[in-house]
């Protein structure tokens, strides 16, 4: 037996000694993404790329949980941790199952590439769905249940590899990211754009980080040292492996041009810190021409053997996990949990909830109403069903009570038929003539805004350019009010957009909820579900609103920046109840090094059962840096009976109220805090 085979070692001991009886050039060959079988030594081939956002994905059935953007509409990153066990134990189920077949192929590793912990930090680029909001806090909080979630308790033995990314400052634009150059000040780096990346590493331990395709500041982020070694490894202590975007290397060629070759590019990427190269090529040339640094080689093969040791990779299970927990009936229920307290109300005039005992004749019209992909988002696995909006709503009130019209396509001016839109939208004022009330399903799908090569959008590459809902959808929007029928306005979208609120009785934020939307949101219509979703990120009142695409300053953007008036601001979102907030309590004073403890009384003042996640904010009231308008703090969700009251107690991290120089440079200074909670707030000293 060899060394490295002896289970009762650590992870580290058995990567150690397996590295001494590797040749140069078997270490070469695992640098890249597609590691080969070692077979002299008994070493199964491995894939590093796999995904699993909201759920294992691209490998077949599993549990499919609403996209991310959604998740953090729950302001509840204990529903994040649930989600992330459950993708961890089919991911296991998938990976062991499929080995045992000799499939060792991509999407099949426990090596996940997840999560998304950019800052949404606008609400045009197309990939922001796949993020948790803009903000750095709430992204931190959910980023870390995640990987906790994903890696297991046990720092030796983990489940899956959490993989945060991109490291660094990605948010758009889509089309440019292969050679854009984010310039970025430090003290924005420090306060937005590392604040959840160093969290999820130093706080959940993440085992993995990816790299950004852009540059940062002048440098491709994959072969960025400076980044990577000082900051990340040094002063953040990360130990873990840095994998690149799939095709960093290629752009260092192509895009970024400053490696005249592959050989080149993958050397440059390992000798300043990369651990694996996500290219479909290997290093065996680079290594040949001398072009590798061998202590970096070494560094990077001992990166990823303790990795692989500590998820058992080459240590198959005496028993294979039971396969049938794929999609069970308890990891859809979760998904469905998730999905009712992501959906947010933005208006209602008393028209909601309908009355399941006497509903309503009800049109349903607009696009997004019998469109699969308006449940999924992108990076998905496969459900073995789905509810669309329509069938949602045909499933809690029968086909008789349902007239349905598309009325137009989401963009364009023609059917999928080719065939004209009908002028005269005959079929839609017939619908919404002789029914009592539209359900008008409105937005966008991730073929419409997503990831550059895999959305479709017209406009940008997978960003919008407006915020606006398309023309097509909006001329549509101006035939249903011809017909003076009440309007139920569903918008389903990842991000931020103008809603047409004037023109509707009620409008929610449907995100994209996952293969049971339909009936959620029907349960939510008709009141079997009170919704308490709350919005992660800022609807603005106009693109108008927004800088420049590609200033990456956060000067005026989202919720913490923003001088305007937004029409929904962050952390916006309404119920069928009443709840009164009363009594904040915060100390007077604390010492600098204090955390601070806050509660809030909460009662359910209306006729229904609810819930409600209270949100805590900060803000400092005579810093002598710039700091935020307001920054998060944190959440606690309560439910509550008509005439319950809760109390909410939260306490705020000492270490969250430091405030950053101008260098990015952290300083815990006195200073007058306001906190506030909903419509109640105080302030107190920090000496």
């Amino acid at each position: 037996m060899h060394a490295f085979q002896d289970k009762t070692l650590s992870a580290v001991e058995r990567a150690d000694a397996l590295l001494k009886e590797l040749t140069d050039e078997e270490k070469a060959s695992l640098l890249t993404m597609e590691n080969p079988a070692i077979p002299r030594l008994g070493i199964p081939a491995y894939h590093w790329w796999n995904e699993a956002l909201h759920g294992v994905a691209r490998n077949g059935k599993a549990t499919m949980f609403p996209q991310a953007i959604a998740i953090a509409a729950t302001f509840t990153p204990e529903l994040t941790y649930e989600m992330a066990r459950i993708i961890a134990k089919e991911a296991r189920i998938k990976h062991f199952h499929f080995a045992a077949h000799g499939n060792r192929l991509i999407y099949s590793g426990l090596t996940m590439y997840s999560p998304n912990i950019n800052i949404f930090r606008d609400p045009r680029w197309g990939r922001g769905h796949e993020t948790y909001g803009e903000c750095p806090v709430l992204t931190a909080q959910m980023g870390d249940a995640f990987v906790r979630g994903l890696q297991g308790d046990d720092p030796e033995h983990i489940d899956c590899a959490a993989t945060v990314k991109h490291f660094a400052v990605h948010s758009g634009p889509e089309g440019d990211r292969a050679h854009f150059n984010a310039v970025a000040s430090p003290r924005d780096l420090a306060e937005t754009y590392y604040y959840a990346f160093r969290h999820c590493l130093e706080t959940s331990k993440s085992a993995c980080v990816m790299t950004a395709y852009n540059a940062l500041n002048g440098t491709p982020m994959s072969e960025n040292t400076t980044v990577l070694n000082d900051v990340l490894r040094r002063e953040w202590g990360f130990q873990g492996v840095v994998v690149t975007d799939v095709g960093t290397a290629n752009n260092l060629k192509k895009e970024h041009k400053t490696q005249p070759d592959m050989e080149h590019a993958l050397a440059s990427e390992i000798n300043s810190g990369v651990d694996v190269c996500c290219e479909f090529a290997n290093a065996l040339e680079a290594y040949k021409q001398g072009l590798l640094h061998k202590e970096d080689m070494d560094r990077a093969v001992r990166n990823q053997l303790i990795l692989k040791f500590k998820l058992g990779l080459f240590d198959p299970p005496e028993i294979l996990p039971d396969y049938s927990r794929l999609e069970c009936a308890e990891h859809r229920a979760v998904s469905r949990a998730i999905a009712e307290r992501s959906v947010v109300l933005l208006k209602n005039d008393g028209i909601l909830p309908l009355n399941p005992s006497k509903p309503p004749k009800i049109a349903v019209i607009g696009p997004l109403a019998d469109d699969i992909m308006a449940l999924k988002g992108n990076y998905y696995g496969t459900s073995t069903r789905y509810v669309t909006l329509l069938e949602g709503l045909i499933n809690a009130v029968g086909e008789d009570g349902i007239l349905y019209a598309k009325g137009s396509e989401i963009m364009r001016d023609y059917h999928e038929s080719c065939s004209p839109v009908d002028e005269n939208y005959a079929e839609v004022r017939l619908a919404a003539e002789n029914s009592d009330i539209v359900i008008l399903c409105l937005g966008l799908n991730s073929n419409y805004e997503g990831e550059i090569g895999d959305a479709s959008n017209a406009q940008a590459s997978g960003d919008k350019t407006t915020l606006e809902l398309p023309d097509s959808q909006l001329r549509l929007l101006e035939v249903v009010r011809s017909t003076r029928k009440p309007i139920i306005l569903l918008n389903v979208s990842g991000s931020a957009m103008v809603i047409p609120e004037e023109s509707a009785n009620a409008a929610l934020q449907v995100f994209y909820p996952g293969p049971m939307g339909g009936d959620v949101v029907a349960d939510i219509l008709f009141g079997k579900v009170n919704p308490s979703g709350r919005l992660p990120l800022t609807f603005y009142r106009s693109t108008a609103d927004l800088p420049d695409f590609r200033d990456y300053s956060m000067e005026n953007r989202t919720y913490r920046f923003f001088k305007g008036t937004p029409q929904y601001p962050f952390g916006y979102g309404l119920s069928y109840t009443t709840f009164e907030y009363s009594t904040l309590e915060v100390p007077d004073k604390t010492a600098l090094t204090d955390n601070v403890l806050c509660s809030v009384h909460v009662r359910n003042t209306g006729k229904s059962a609810g819930e409600t996640t209270v949100l805590f904010f900060f803000r400092h009231e005579d810093a002598p840096f710039r700091t935020p308008l307001k920054q998060f703090a944190g959440a606690v969700r309560l439910a509550l009976k008509p005439g319950e009251e809760k109390i909410a107690t939260y306490v705020i991290p000492a270490e969250l109220l430091r405030i950053s120089d101008d260098d990015g440079v952290f300083h815990a200074l006195p200073s007058h805090v306001t906190i506030m909670a909903e419509n109640l707030q105080r302030t107190f000293t920090r000496c």
